[in-house]
């Protein structure tokens, strides 16, 4: 089959036959268009003559499942369907609201399957599934690479860093920059959802959440809602309004010239395959250069998921580098002042208002300007007792309340705030030659004042 270097097999099963379709698992990837692993599976089916039934479910053992989290995913859950029946697919969708209800409905409509066909992700709920499910069944389980441009298979060892990798991505780009091909089922989809198929609707959403045994302490986002129209709808405001700014305001916070999709990629709403084809035509009609977006999305984003892939697990001090792990060591005991609680700082109560403005940010929107979560992840590493507690600190606010967590980038980005992906630069106390970050180079770099009242009206 073509796109043999996305896919990996998990287990040595055969297909079933006879079988009533070929299952498609959609857990990193939720999406119809530019969706390979959806791809594979119609290829799959149409071998087999069979049509393609596709699985989502939101289940309350997520980590930090919440309100958030949850309401981002189901926002997207009624376009996916209509999007997949006008393509001929089958849909179910299971909420698994509570503790007590049945686990056990991937193996279930698997015992219907010739094969399943799943999303390769290197982190998060899907990572385990991946380790654990394929051994359970008795058909293939394959997975399939629909997240980056080039496919993880084809670095087979830990890149030490952007400029090792940037050379070998820019080889293979010519290869791999071209649209998704999806043909249509030869089979169309004809039977009826199962008993556990939740029917999601725009309007039944907060009822659907509330249902749910999760967190409700964390609420939707202020500013991003789920689904793939509304990632549509933020690439198109980008191109026309803010791809011109990049390269001169994107480090600007304040200016809101980034292009606010990564929720999107994390949620699999869009991909960066086609946000990078749409992103180099719209830049070659307009007469636009779009080299350090794209820098950002292929080489930065596609460097993390290199990390994440051989990193296990990708949020330990353990992966930093040789000199990174020695100076941190060294500079363990040295004294911290202040040192703030968890508490404090997932609550914002530090005597530094830009950082406390970030995390505000992040506990409105569910996402933080790029730039500043540099500075808001080096100061945690300053204010904490410990580096391994700054790191859990870390990890565990951007799980729970940025929609652009859990997620390769999240692991890699925090990481690199005690060395990953750098350089040693100047000792200093607890830092030792990792790489400081001040207020004073911010206000500096950016216009804090402005991000500051940005905040405090919002």
């Amino acid at each position: 089959m073509g796109n043999d270097q996305r896919v990996r097999t998990l287990n040595a099963a055969s297909v079933r036959k006879p079988a009533k379709y070929v299952l498609y698992w959609m857990q990193a990837n939720r999406r119809v268009e530019a969706n390979q692993a959806l791809a594979y599976a119609v290829q799959l089916a149409n071998q087999l003559d069979l049509p393609v039934l596709c699985h989502e479910e939101l289940n309350w053992a997520w980590p930090h499942a919440n309100d958030r989290l949850f309401t981002f995913a189901l926002e997207g859950v009624p376009e996916t369907q209509r999007r997949l029946r006008r393509l001929g697919v089958g849909y179910v969708f299971h909420l698994r609201r509570r503790r007590s209800e049945a686990a056990a409905v991937v193996s279930g409509l698997a015992a219907d399957a010739a094969a399943l066909v799943t999303d390769d992700y290197p982190t998060d709920v899907t990572a385990r599934n991946n380790a654990e499910v394929p051994a359970r069944l008795v058909i293939p389980y394959h997975v399939v690479d629909a997240s980056c441009v080039v496919p993880m298979s084809l670095f087979p060892k830990r890149e030490y860093a952007a400029y090792t990798l940037r050379p070998k991505l820019k080889r293979l780009l010519p290869r791999f920059l071209k649209p998704a091909e999806l043909l249509p089922p030869a089979r169309r989809w004809r039977g009826s959802p199962p008993e556990f198929h939740t029917e999601v609707k725009a309007s039944g959403i907060p009822a659907l959440v509330a249902s749910c045994e999760i967190d409700h302490r964390v609420p939707p986002s202020r500013d991003f809602r789920g689904g793939r129209q509304a990632a549509e709808q933020r690439l198109d405001y980008f191109l026309r309004h803010n791809l011109s700014r990049y390269a001169q305001y994107a480090r600007e916070p304040s200016a809101r010239a980034t292009s606010q999709l990564s929720p999107y990629l994390v949620f699999g709403y869009i991909s960066a395959l086609e946000v990078a084809l749409r992103v180099r035509e719209y830049a070659a009609e307009h007469k636009l250069i779009a080299e350090e977006f794209l820098e950002e999305l292929i080489v930065r984003r596609e460097l993390a998921f290199n990390f994440a892939r051989h990193a296990h697990p990708p949020d330990s001090l353990e992966h930093l580098p040789d000199w990174a792990r020695a100076t941190l060591k060294h500079h363990a005991r040295d004294r911290r002042k202040p040192v703030y609680t968890h508490d404090d700082l997932v609550h914002a109560r530090t005597h530094d208002a830009l950082w406390n403005a970030t995390q505000k940010e992040m506990l409105a929107r569910g996402k933080i300007h790029g730039y500043y979560r540099m500075y808001w992840g080096k100061k945690i590493m300053e204010w904490s007792p410990t580096h391994e507690q700054a790191l859990r600190t870390m990890v565990d606010i951007h799980d729970r309340f940025a929609l652009d967590g859990r997620d390769p980038n999240t692991y890699a980005n925090i990481l690199w705030c005690f060395g990953l992906h750098d350089r040693p630069w100047a000792e200093r106390p607890v830092f030792g030659t990792v790489r400081y970050m001040s207020l004073a180079g911010m206000e500096r770099k950016t216009d804090v004042e402005a991000y500051i009242r940005e905040m405090e009206d919002s």
